[in-house]
Protein backbone atom coordinates (compact mmCIF):
# COMPACT_ATOMS: atom_id res chain seq x y z
CA UNK A 1 0.00 0.00 0.00
CA UNK A 2 1.11 3.47 -0.73
CA UNK A 3 -0.22 6.63 0.55
CA UNK A 4 -0.44 10.28 0.98
CA UNK A 5 -2.13 11.78 3.70
CA UNK A 6 -2.72 15.40 5.29
CA UNK A 7 -0.96 16.72 8.15
CA UNK A 8 -3.56 14.77 10.44
CA UNK A 9 -3.09 11.76 9.16
CA UNK A 10 -6.44 11.53 6.67
CA UNK A 11 -5.85 9.68 4.03
CA UNK A 12 -5.50 12.09 0.44
CA UNK A 13 -4.95 9.15 -2.05
CA UNK A 14 -3.81 5.12 -1.58
CA UNK A 15 -2.81 2.83 -4.23
CA UNK A 16 -3.10 -0.77 -3.45
CA UNK A 17 -1.88 -2.09 -6.93
CA UNK A 18 0.43 -4.75 -5.73
CA UNK A 19 -0.63 -7.63 -3.41
CA UNK A 20 2.15 -9.04 -1.55
CA UNK A 21 5.90 -7.80 -0.98
CA UNK A 22 6.59 -5.11 -3.88
CA UNK A 23 9.87 -2.73 -3.73
CA UNK A 24 8.29 1.09 -2.99
CA UNK A 25 9.87 2.58 -6.59
CA UNK A 26 8.47 -0.02 -8.55
CA UNK A 27 4.94 1.11 -7.15
CA UNK A 28 5.50 4.40 -7.05
CA UNK A 29 6.44 4.19 -10.82
CA UNK A 30 3.14 2.90 -11.50
CA UNK A 31 0.80 4.88 -9.58
CA UNK A 32 -1.18 7.94 -11.03
CA UNK A 33 0.00 9.92 -8.23
CA UNK A 34 3.88 9.58 -9.08
CA UNK A 35 2.83 10.49 -13.18
CA UNK A 36 1.19 13.31 -12.33
CA UNK A 37 3.93 14.19 -10.10
CA UNK A 38 6.27 14.47 -13.06
CA UNK A 39 4.34 17.96 -13.83
CA UNK A 40 2.75 19.10 -10.85
CA UNK A 41 0.33 21.87 -11.02
CA UNK A 42 1.70 25.94 -10.05
CA UNK A 43 2.15 26.80 -6.62
CA UNK A 44 3.50 25.02 -3.40
CA UNK A 45 2.24 21.56 -3.47
CA UNK A 46 4.77 19.09 -1.82
CA UNK A 47 4.80 15.43 -0.40
CA UNK A 48 7.59 13.94 2.05
CA UNK A 49 8.95 10.86 0.25
CA UNK A 50 11.43 7.84 0.85
CA UNK A 51 14.91 7.67 0.24
CA UNK A 52 13.86 4.72 -1.60
CA UNK A 53 12.01 6.50 -4.39
CA UNK A 54 13.45 8.82 -7.34
CA UNK A 55 11.99 11.75 -6.63
CA UNK A 56 9.53 13.93 -9.64
CA UNK A 57 9.65 17.83 -8.94
CA UNK A 58 7.40 17.81 -5.84
CA UNK A 59 8.75 14.91 -4.24
CA UNK A 60 10.99 15.59 -1.06
CA UNK A 61 13.31 13.05 -0.12
CA UNK A 62 15.64 12.89 2.55
CA UNK A 63 20.00 13.56 1.88
CA UNK A 64 21.14 10.59 1.12
CA UNK A 65 23.51 9.07 4.38
CA UNK A 66 26.24 10.04 5.25
CA UNK A 67 24.83 13.35 5.45
CA UNK A 68 27.55 16.18 5.34
CA UNK A 69 26.72 19.21 7.16
CA UNK A 70 24.50 21.08 9.48
CA UNK A 71 22.45 22.14 6.89
CA UNK A 72 21.68 18.97 5.17
CA UNK A 73 21.33 17.56 8.83
CA UNK A 74 18.47 19.50 9.68
CA UNK A 75 16.59 19.21 6.40
CA UNK A 76 16.51 15.24 7.11
CA UNK A 77 15.68 16.01 10.61
CA UNK A 78 12.77 17.95 9.36
CA UNK A 79 12.05 15.73 6.55
CA UNK A 80 11.54 12.35 9.03
CA UNK A 81 9.10 14.15 11.32
CA UNK A 82 7.03 15.07 8.18
CA UNK A 83 7.40 11.82 7.02
CA UNK A 84 6.47 10.29 10.36
CA UNK A 85 3.16 11.43 10.00
CA UNK A 86 1.73 9.10 7.18
CA UNK A 87 3.83 6.26 9.25
CA UNK A 88 1.29 7.19 12.31
CA UNK A 89 -1.75 7.09 9.79
CA UNK A 90 -0.95 3.69 9.08
CA UNK A 91 -0.43 2.55 12.91
CA UNK A 92 -4.20 4.16 13.39
CA UNK A 93 -5.23 2.48 10.45
CA UNK A 94 -3.91 -0.74 11.72
CA UNK A 95 -4.86 -0.05 15.75
CA UNK A 96 -8.48 0.38 14.46
CA UNK A 97 -8.73 -2.13 12.60
CA UNK A 98 -6.88 -4.90 14.04
CA UNK A 99 -9.16 -7.90 13.99
CA UNK A 100 -9.98 -6.87 9.60
CA UNK A 101 -6.39 -6.59 8.93
CA UNK A 102 -4.95 -8.94 11.06
CA UNK A 103 -7.04 -12.19 11.10
CA UNK A 104 -7.20 -14.61 8.67
CA UNK A 105 -10.01 -13.13 6.34
CA UNK A 106 -11.79 -15.42 4.46
CA UNK A 107 -11.22 -13.09 0.98
CA UNK A 108 -10.00 -14.18 -2.31
CA UNK A 109 -6.99 -12.34 -3.02
CA UNK A 110 -8.00 -10.07 -5.40
CA UNK A 111 -10.46 -8.70 -3.14
CA UNK A 112 -8.32 -7.63 -0.51
CA UNK A 113 -7.45 -4.58 -1.44
CA UNK A 114 -10.64 -3.50 -1.35
CA UNK A 115 -10.84 -4.71 2.06
CA UNK A 116 -7.63 -2.47 3.25
CA UNK A 117 -9.29 0.80 1.29
CA UNK A 118 -12.65 0.38 3.21
CA UNK A 119 -10.29 0.17 6.60
CA UNK A 120 -8.34 3.03 4.82
CA UNK A 121 -12.07 5.18 4.24
CA UNK A 122 -13.20 4.27 7.65
CA UNK A 123 -9.99 5.69 9.25
CA UNK A 124 -10.62 8.72 7.90
CA UNK A 125 -14.51 8.88 9.08
CA UNK A 126 -13.08 8.35 12.38
CA UNK A 127 -10.63 11.41 12.08
CA UNK A 128 -13.44 13.56 10.46
CA UNK A 129 -15.30 13.10 13.77
CA UNK A 130 -13.23 13.56 15.92
CA UNK A 131 -12.49 10.26 17.25
CA UNK A 132 -8.55 10.43 17.42
CA UNK A 133 -6.15 7.53 19.10
CA UNK A 134 -3.66 8.65 21.43
CA UNK A 135 -0.34 7.73 20.83
CA UNK A 136 -0.16 5.64 23.85
CA UNK A 137 -3.12 3.81 22.11
CA UNK A 138 -1.52 3.56 18.67
CA UNK A 139 0.90 1.16 17.52
CA UNK A 140 4.65 1.45 17.85
CA UNK A 141 6.36 2.43 15.19
CA UNK A 142 8.82 -0.81 15.41
CA UNK A 143 5.63 -2.62 13.86
CA UNK A 144 5.25 -0.39 10.60
CA UNK A 145 8.89 -1.51 9.02
CA UNK A 146 10.46 2.22 9.01
CA UNK A 147 13.51 1.01 6.61
CA UNK A 148 12.35 -0.93 3.62
CA UNK A 149 14.73 -2.62 1.33
CA UNK A 150 16.75 0.41 -0.61
CA UNK A 151 17.27 0.56 -4.18
CA UNK A 152 19.91 2.49 -5.63
CA UNK A 153 18.66 5.73 -6.88
CA UNK A 154 21.27 5.89 -9.97
CA UNK A 155 22.17 9.38 -10.58
CA UNK A 156 21.17 12.01 -7.93
CA UNK A 157 20.25 14.77 -10.08
CA UNK A 158 16.24 15.44 -10.44
CA UNK A 159 14.47 18.15 -10.72
CA UNK A 160 13.22 18.24 -7.03
CA UNK A 161 16.52 18.47 -5.92
CA UNK A 162 17.10 21.77 -6.78
CA UNK A 163 14.17 22.49 -4.61
CA UNK A 164 15.09 20.30 -1.66
CA UNK A 165 18.25 22.18 -1.56
CA UNK A 166 16.67 25.70 -1.48
CA UNK A 167 14.08 24.60 1.11
CA UNK A 168 17.30 22.95 3.51
CA UNK A 169 18.75 26.32 3.18
CA UNK A 170 15.96 28.01 4.21
CA UNK A 171 14.80 25.83 7.17
CA UNK A 172 18.77 26.09 8.70
CA UNK A 173 18.49 29.76 8.63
Amino acid sequence: MQAICDAKGKFLDIYLGYPGSVHDTRVMKNNVFYLTARNPPPGYVMVVGTPASRPPLCLLTPFKEPVIGRVRQRFNYRQSKARSIIERAFGMMKTRWRSTLFRAIEVKPTFAPQVIASCAFLHNVCLDNGDTLDPDEDITRDDLDPHPPQEQMGLNETPGNHIRDTLAAQVSM
